[in-house]
């Protein structure tokens, strides 16, 4: 668990996917992803993996629930995944539910994802990628110091278009 001003980063729960479909579900929250709709099914499935990764050992991947303090509810999910092929590197990503959104909850909990990976997890290096559209994701990480690396053009096709992605990283150095 990680608790930060407003919110506890707690880890999944089989129950948590009633939550997750109810935010997967808006066609806001679908925007950037290639899934045009999400079942029941997909949301059971979406949790259970978090489940399995919760088991590993050594444990290499962190997804966890963002909760509202002190209500508990759920409004998103993080993760922080160490790459398999090096113990010094790992990604982050985030989402949120779309009536949570402009409210600074994105920020916090990315930044706590940071903390625990340059001071807990011991890492060198953060990365992290979002659609070139979603510049709400990009501000995100660039308030928090990443420094976009690179663009990929035309490298994700859903939804009947290519999208880009921006790249993004964040050097232990550079954080503290």
């Amino acid at each position: 668990m990680i608790a930060t001003p407003r919110l506890i980063l707690r880890e999944f729960v089989e129950e948590d996917w009633a939550a997750v479909l109810s935010y997967q579900q808006d066609e806001r929250y679908l925007r950037y992803y290639p899934w045009t709709e999400r079942t029941e099914a997909d949301a059971r499935s979406f949790v259970q993996t978090f489940l399995e990764w919760q088991r590993e050992v050594p444990r290499r991947r962190f997804q966890l629930a963002v909760t509202l303090k002190p209500c508990g509810t759920l409004i998103g999910n993080c993760g922080i995944r160490r790459k398999p092929d090096n113990g010094w590197e790992a990604d982050i990503g985030y989402e949120l539910a779309p009536e949570f959104w402009g409210r600074g909850y994105a920020t916090e909990t990315a930044r706590a994802l940071v903390s625990f990976g340059f001071l807990d997890l011991g890492l060198e290096r953060l990365s992290s990628w979002c659609i070139a559209d979603n510049a709400a994701s990009a501000r995100v990480l660039e308030r928090l110091g990443f420094t976009q690396e690179g663009r990929l053009r035309s490298n994700e096709y859903f939804k009947g278009r290519w999208w880009d992605t921006l790249l993004f990283a964040l050097l232990k150095g550079e954080w503290e």
